[in-house]
């Protein structure tokens, strides 16, 4: 492209600055206080376009987006996921796992939607420009989706809550089978999508300053 067709971006206006500023900094996973309103269709639409709109390694896009709003399915999931948070908090000395235990770590049922964000880690071929000595930039890449779905979704007053660090082989296989097309790799994140009422959850550790 000729330097002369460049445009400079340019910043945007005050409000749409400190709009993008405020879904960042009062994004949280919200597990709980579920509003009993359904999300629409579009708004599911628009949360998955802002997630499609992440950077990715040569444009890869190795992310893939199943909806599940299946009841039976999700009540399946959730009992793998309870078994694996009880699995989990063994692993933690007493008082944490004390800790654990009373987090709510997953909303799976209540919330009427999930959406699992996986990464396809063969797209693009054997050889991806950005992966030749950092293969794991689909994964990076994968979680840049997840964010923007996270910011689109407080934007739009939606709650989330990331659930997946405890899925199984079991539990992806039946993920496979509500997915329109094949694909390969790995569960990134279940997203659960709910109205919520609040932002704030309890904290298992506390962020650390910038500085």
């Amino acid at each position: 492209m000729d330097s002369s067709d460049m445009v400079a971006a340019g910043p945007f206006s005050g409000a749409d600055r400190a709009a993008v500023y405020r879904a960042i900094e009062t994004r949280r996973d919200v597990r709980g206080e579920f509003l009993d309103r359904p999300v629409g269709d579009a708004v599911i639409a628009r949360l998955l376009e802002a997630a499609h709109h992440a950077p990715s390694v040569g444009l890869m896009q190795p992310w893939n987006f199943i909806v599940i709003r299946d009841l039976a399915l999700r009540r399946r999931i959730r009992d793998v996921v309870a078994r694996r948070n009880e699995e989990a908090a063994g692993m933690f000395d007493d008082e944490r796992a004390a800790a654990y235990q009373r987090l709510k770590l997953e909303g799976i049922v209540e919330a009427p939607v999930n959406i699992c964000v996986t990464c396809d880690r063969t797209r693009g071929g054997k050889v991806v420009l950005g992966r030749t000595h950092q293969p794991d930039t689909d994964l990076l890449s994968a979680a840049c989706a997840v964010q923007n779905l996270f910011l689109a979704a407080r934007a739009e007053g939606i709650g989330a809550g990331w659930a997946v660090r405890v899925l199984c082989e079991a539990c992806i296989a039946r993920l496979q089978r509500y997915s329109l097309r094949p694909w390969a790799g790995r569960v990134l994140c279940l997203a659960c999508i709910a109205r919520s009422l609040g932002l704030s959850l309890p904290s298992f550790a506390r962020p650390l300053p910038v500085r």
